[in-house]
């Protein structure tokens, strides 16, 4: 690709720049130059050349009001607030309507975080700045950092009318929509601004991912469909395009799509997964399986990968390959409370109850809360005749579901099965109230409780 004379001439002037710091010869840049290459330097990270760049520039140039405040950039950039307003209020008795003064004093009260002070001075730089759209861009950024995102919609929507190419403004003006629950709003938005700019692949991007979040599938595929057609390397639009075909069961347009972003890009484990769930929609399990073998190898610590390849075998009911899996994924991630639950789930299913009980209170342990998990670890704590653990765990299962029935049933069942019947009655009282009709789990865990008369009575009398 030929480079146009204004590109050639920026990097001639950094092999100069590189050049001279070599060899420690001084030689000669025009201030715009200079500018031109601090802020390269700035842009890449690299600090330290962009000062020694800027100290010599200032050597050369000492009167230049570009290069001072340049300065103040980097002032500002190294927390240097105090330095950096003192050398504006110098450039403001000399150049009080140039703009980019008024942007880098907001640019302190900003990071200061004084929003409104900072809007206050940009909207000051507007009366003088020929850039509208970078100052609208500036004003919608403060109104986010304050949260007021219907100003922030507006200031980044004057941004576009100005320049509609403005990438940044486009994607925070969907997010103030977003924000705000106005899908709707936003798509009839983007089509105003897709008239104005049919080849926007952007805008066709977001569109679709509106539709996709209200649900539109075919929407949302048409709008993908015109953002691969401007783009055909577009790998975001190809793999919301395949999620939003998935959804409508269309599984073998989604693995082409996500092929695609293969395609385009090193395999990532999500689209890996994603192709392995879509063959096993289709039925064909060999290269569902394939692909989820191909998900773990590609990132060993993605989670999903590991719980798509156990639940498979589970659902096969082949557990001895389920457990292989489950136990590959702990001892890569012992800590995982998913891969816990599930090798209690496949334990259970053996007929190992107390590896059962020990992943259901390592599930517990790492951060798993649900109903479900509490009851079944209870349950296996009861048939392992273990009814104080039973009693104690579900105690502390009442933290999380102070007003739950099948808690109260149980302690009330735990509780009979101990003869504490002060107890028993109290939280058979409290499961009663919570639903009555639900008494069949003492019938169902509970027999020899469910069998005595004092228990039907109580339940009898409170029925009435």
């Amino acid at each position: 690709m030929q480079l146009s004379e204004e590109e050639e001439d920026y990097n001639l002037s950094l092999s100069k720049f590189e050049s001279m710091l070599k060899t420690n010869k001084v030689l000669f840049f025009d201030s715009e130059e200079f500018e031109e290459i601090i802020l390269h330097y700035l842009d890449i990270g690299k600090a330290n050349l962009a000062k020694k760049a800027l100290k010599l520039a200032l050597e050369q140039h000492p009167r230049s009001t570009g290069l001072k405040l340049v300065q103040v950039e980097m002032l500002v950039y190294d927390d240097k607030l105090e330095q950096a307003e003192k050398l504006l209020n110098e450039l403001y008795a000399i150049e009080p309507t140039n703009e980019e003064i008024y942007i880098q004093k907001a640019n302190i009260y900003s990071k200061r975080d004084n929003h409104e002070k900072a809007v206050e001075l940009l909207n000051i730089a507007l009366t003088y700045t020929d850039d509208y759209a970078d100052v609208y861009n500036l004003i919608g950024m403060e109104y986010l950092f304050m949260d007021n995102l219907e100003m922030a919609k507006d200031s980044f929507i004057k941004c576009l009318e100005v320049d509609l190419e403005e990438q940044s403004a486009l994607y925070n003006v969907v997010y103030c929509f977003e924000f705000l629950d106005q899908n709707r709003e936003a798509i009839a938005y983007l089509a105003k601004y897709i008239d104005q700019n049919p080849y926007s692949e952007i805008a066709w991007h977001q569109m679709g991912r509106l539709h996709y979040g209200l649900k539109e599938y075919e929407s949302a595929i048409r709008a993908f469909d015109y953002a691969t057609l401007i783009d055909d390397e577009f790998m975001g639009a190809f793999m919301e395009r395949a999620k939003a075909l998935e959804r409508l069961k269309k599984y073998e347009e989604a693995i082409e799509s996500y092929n695609r972003t293969i395609e385009l890009d090193d395999a990532t484990s999500y689209a890996l997964l994603r192709i392995g769930k879509c063959y096993e929609k289709l039925g064909n399990k060999v290269q569902a399986l394939k692909y989820f073998n191909k998900t773990v190898h590609e990132d060993p610590l993605l989670d999903k990968g590991w719980i798509a390849i156990t639940d498979f075998y589970v659902r096969q009911k082949n557990f001895q390959k389920a457990l292989f899996f489950v136990n590959k994924a702990l001892a890569i991630d012992n800590q995982n409370r998913l891969y816990w639950k599930r090798y209690a789930t496949i334990s259970k299913q053996m007929n190992h109850f107390e590896e059962a009980e020990f992943g259901y209170r390592k599930a517990v342990e790492f951060g798993d809360h649900s109903l479900d998990t509490w009851l079944f670890w209870v349950d296996i704590l009861q048939f392992l005749g273990e009814f104080d653990s039973a009693a104690q765990t579900l105690l502390q299962a009442t933290e999380y579901f102070p007003e739950e029935n099948e808690i109260e049933y149980r302690l009330a069942g735990l509780y009979f099965m101990a003869q504490n019947n002060i107890k028993a009655k109290f939280h058979l009282s409290n499961a009663l109230r919570l639903n009555f009709d639900n008494y069949i789990i003492l019938e169902d865990l509970f027999p020899v409780v469910w069998s005595r008369k004092m228990v039907q009575n109580y339940i009898a009398k409170h029925k009435k």
